[in-house]
């Protein structure tokens, strides 16, 4: 149907619609999600095309056995935990595989009773609704310059950069190969290969990238994939490498609490200025709330 067409059907309805539900009707058309999907831009749908090439080739919970250290750490973890990568499924589609018996957001605490607890999930990847506002609201224009994801996993962060941002080049490091491989695999299909390139490298090998960055984005990066002197010695490797002036470093969590369990003498005053986020400027539907607040921007002194 065409517009002019498509136009004239909706307001055939509206005008068939019973004068006592009319307002009922508009209100539901203002509010509903129904329309969500008749909403995207068409770099939300490449995004999730993106995602959903991903989901393919990795099992529910988004981790390879390749990861040891870290399912080990959750292993280890008080409380159940359970991976859900936020890329990869939004609560709409996790939603969709627990009532598919795929997935549950509860554990039984007491085996073969019906009492229950909310397990406790963890991604280590930005959501869509994370990376729009990242590049959206939190990082200014980024013509011209470039951008170092430590960590990058999958390359969402990398991804959305391309679509979201004119960041000029877009770096990934990552120390997984099957990770790099499959970043590798997305960019060469959506064809981003002029601005995007994976490292497969401990950051601590790439000072003279962090040196000449524009913009570090680091996502829960050190504490399920590192043990601590590992994860101090990577924290003073990054301290000292991303010193330029005005260099803007996006941390999850803060660095505060990055750095709170590890014996270090970062002197964070010294390094960085925090920079105050809006997180009410995000104006889309169903936002998080709660997970934008763990996204820190800071200004490199």
């Amino acid at each position: 149907m065409e517009l002019a067409a498509a136009q004239g059907a909706v307001l055939a309805v509206l005008r068939a619609t019973r004068a006592a539900d009319l307002p009922r009707l508009l209100h539901w058309m203002r509010t509903s999600n129904d329309f969500d999907d008749f909403m995207l831009s068409n770099n939300d749908v490449m995004l999730r095309s993106i995602a959903e090439d991903l989901r393919k080739c990795l099992p529910i919970e988004g981790m390879l056995n390749s990861e040891h250290l870290a399912i080990q750490r959750m292993h280890q973890h008080p409380e159940p935990m359970i991976h859900v990568d936020a890329f990869l499924y939004d609560d709409d589609f996790v939603d969709s595989l627990c009532e598919e018996g795929k997935m549950s957001r509860n554990y039984c605490v007491a085996c073969g009773s019906h009492k229950t607890a909310p397990l406790e999930f963890i991604s280590h990847s930005f959501s869509l609704m994370e990376l729009k506002f990242l590049y959206q609201h939190v990082l200014p224009d980024l013509t011209g310059k470039a951008l170092v994801d430590v960590g990058s996993r999958l390359g969402a962060v990398l991804f959305a950069g391309c679509l979201y941002s004119s960041a000029f080049q877009l770096y990934g490091v990552e120390m997984n190969a099957d990770f790099c491989h499959l970043q590798e695999m997305m960019i060469t299909k959506y064809q981003f290969t002029d601005r995007v390139k994976v490292i497969h490298a401990d950051i601590c090998t790439q000072a003279l990238l962090l040196q000449n960055a524009d913009v570090v984005v680091m996502n829960n990066v050190f504490e399920y994939f590192l043990d601590s002197l590992e994860q101090a010695r990577a924290w003073e490797f990054i301290s000292q490498n991303v010193r330029k002036k005005g260099l803007l470093l996006v941390t999850v969590p803060s660095l505060e609490e990055s750095l709170s369990n590890l014996q270090m003498n970062i002197q964070l005053s010294q390094w960085v200025e925090e920079v105050q986020l809006d997180y009410d400027v995000y104006v889309e539907k169903d936002i998080d709330r709660e997970a934008l607040q763990q996204i820190h921007l800071y200004k490199i002194l």
